[in-house]
């Protein structure tokens, strides 16, 4: 596959740029089993599972976190 030069994608409408960062982001998405965590990601993932599990209602519901991030 060519790369498109970053000159000829600025020369692109604004929602044909935003198609091609989807187009992107999807394809990285499909791929994402074959990214690695590192060991401090794998750990901090560890680490707030069982925080979880051990106080399972110390976290927000989906309600609220998609309001703060929402900026509501």
């Amino acid at each position: 596959m060519s790369a498109m030069p970053l000159e000829e994608i600025r020369k692109l409408p604004m929602e044909e740029r935003l198609r091609l960062v989807e187009d992107l982001w999807e394809s990285i998405h499909d791929e994402s089993d074959a990214i690695p965590l590192t060991r401090a990601q794998r750990e901090e993932l560890e680490r707030r599972l069982a925080a979880h599990r051990s106080d399972p209602a110390s976290g927000d519901d989906l309600a609220t976190v998609l309001a703060r991030i929402r900026g509501a």
